[in-house]
């Protein structure tokens, strides 16, 4: 049995023993929570350290994060080089005139023009569109009417027509509205075309038809070549000239195309977004169509020169140059094939019959009978059977034996 001084002795011990555990555990509790930068000032080692590392020994330091490199920025695309400003200069009190007709895009075309004969002192253009008219609406704008008043005011040299963009519409013929391109609306069409081209006859002053481009509506295109033969027909009746432009606003396949070659060839835009207008590049190319044939009525010897053949006064004129001598040419006379003399016989050859060929022989016999020689024995065409041998050359001594021997 145990002594009752044993168990007095173990009760006294006993809260000793239990302060001691608490000692521990509000230490133990205190490394969970204690300061971070606590436990960094701390660098000793315990038997706390290993029974409870540091969160700092258990949790590994984060990576350092590396901040995104800005994008490099993008150099920006090369603008296309600019045009060179064509001088202006000034005309001459005497320039000749060239005096444009018809709706918006003459207007345009005048302005390609302008641009043209900007450095052209003796040639002036003079543009006088109406942007809505047409040869439909005549009660908005009479264009046989009025064409004679403008020639008469502004006496031009040479008169440039670009007319039809807004006729797609219908026509009051009589009391009746007819849709546009119905038989009555195209015989009233090309009776009122027919009666500007009269107006223009009638004024004795050389004239220019320029015909539409394509347009961005496929239901407009169909029109518009329909107009432009009917534009043609009238040019050539009262000795105008038609300009076709159709070429130079569509592709290889005859769509139409917003951008295209310019003047120089190189791509660029010609139309507008709505496939009706013309940029600035369209309207150049527009009067670029037109120079040559305006360069003949006006005399010009070549599109953009200044001196003109009724050039005013005063003006340099190139003289002409002399004619150079006629280059003579050393030929040798033709040689005649049936002359027997260039290989110096008397005779051409075939003049004589050969002599007769012995018939005996393999290949006349072949030709006149149809009998092909016996065939050697071995050979590819002896079809014998049984085969025979094929010919043998007698066998030579051998000498080398005998020596062996």
């Amino acid at each position: 049995m145990v002594s009752v001084a044993r168990i007095r002795q173990s009760i006294r011990r006993a809260p000793v023993l239990i302060l001691a555990l608490a000692v521990l555990a509000v230490t133990a509790a205190g490394a969970f929570h204690a300061p971070a930068f606590a436990q960094e000032e701390s660098h000793g080692w315990s038997l706390r350290d290993l029974l409870f590392p540091r969160r700092s020994e258990r949790i590994e330091p984060p990576v350092e994060v590396q901040k995104p490199r800005p994008k490099p920025k993008k150099k920006p695309k090369p603008r296309p080089p600019a045009e060179p400003e064509t001088p202006i200069v000034e005309k001459t009190n005497d320039a000749r005139v060239v005096l444009v007709v018809g709706d918006f895009l003459a207007g345009g075309l005048a302005e390609g023009l302008d641009t043209a004969f900007a450095d052209n002192p003796a040639v002036r253009i003079v543009a006088r569109a109406n942007g809505s008219s047409g040869f439909v609406r005549d009660d908005v704008y009479n264009w046989p009417a009025q064409i004679k008043s403008l020639i008469e005011t502004e006496k031009p040299a040479a008169v440039i027509v670009m007319l039809g963009s807004n006729d797609r519409q219908q026509m009051k013929v009589g009391d009746v509205r007819e849709q546009s391109r119905s038989e009555n609306w195209t015989k009233e069409y090309e009776r009122r075309t027919d009666a500007f081209g009269k107006a223009l006859q009638d004024t004795k002053v050389p004239f220019l038809w320029v015909g539409m481009p394509a347009f961005g509506v496929s239901k407009m295109n169909s029109d518009m070549l329909a107009f432009n033969d009917i534009y043609h027909s009238a040019a050539q009746k009262h000795g105008g000239e038609f300009v076709d432009v159709w070429d130079g606003f569509v592709d290889e396949n005859g769509a139409f195309v917003t951008s295209g070659p310019d003047i120089n060839g190189q791509p660029v835009r010609l139309r507008s977004d709505d496939g009706i207008n013309v940029t600035k590049a369209g309207k150049r190319k527009l009067a670029f169509y037109t120079e040559k044939p305006l360069a003949k009525i006006l005399g010009l010897a070549a599109p953009g020169s200044v001196t003109t053949v009724s050039a005013p006064a005063g003006a340099p004129v190139e003289a002409p140059k002399p004619a150079s001598a006629p280059v003579i040419v050393d030929r040798t006379a033709p040689m005649l094939l049936g002359d027997p003399s260039l290989d110096g016989g008397t005779e051409l050859l075939g003049a004589t019959q050969p002599a007769k060929a012995d018939p005996n022989l393999p290949g006349e016999k072949l030709i006149l009978e149809g009998k092909a020689p016996t065939a050697s024995p071995g050979r590819a065409d002896d079809f014998s059977w049984p085969p025979k041998p094929p010919a043998t050359v007698a066998a030579q001594p051998d000498t080398a034996e005998g020596v062996n021997q």
